[in-house]
């Protein structure tokens, strides 16, 4: 879904729960709703909580360029770019809509078979089923408490 609203930062809203399988060669098919998004291939990276972020070329970019104007001198900047960037890879899809998650991410965020693939806004996340379910519940039995801490955010 692509929004042309001037005041949008990112070009794309992905949303929704899928459950994929992850094949004996590391692809997993990414749903046909996401991949007009990221025709144009994405970017696939260590995510936060155990999981991988997909983002759009584009949004990818974008994030970029916000990460180029972390101060250098702040060792949590130097840090958490590392992280995302030397774990990043450029994925393609395939003739059936898959793509290839390399071996070194599919370790760090325990990737095996079922790959729950969700829309969070501007990005894609892969998880393991299993842990998927579990941080769900987790934050489904506090998400009254979430909600009125947001509100102070002005959300």
């Amino acid at each position: 879904m692509r929004f042309s609203l001037p005041a949008l930062i990112w070009t794309v809203v992905f949303i929704g729960e899928y459950l994929h399988s992850l094949d004996h060669k590391g692809r997993v098919s990414i749903p046909k709703k996401f991949r007009s998004d990221l025709e144009a291939g994405g970017v696939l990276t260590r995510g936060l909580e155990s999981c991988l972020f997909l983002y759009a070329k584009n949004d990818w970019q974008k994030l970029l360029t916000k990460m180029e104007k972390l101060p250098l001198t702040k060792k949590e900047s130097r840090e958490f770019t590392r992280y995302l960037l030397a774990g990043a890879a450029e994925v393609k899809f395939d003739s059936l809509g898959r793509i290839m998650v390399p071996a070194y991410l599919r370790e760090y965020a325990f990737l095996t078979d079922e790959t729950s693939v969700i829309g969070v806004g501007q990005r894609v996340e892969l998880w393991d089923k299993i842990r998927w379910e579990k941080y769900r519940k987790e934050v489904e039995k506090k998400s009254e408490e979430i909600a009125q801490s947001l509100e102070e955010l002005g959300l």
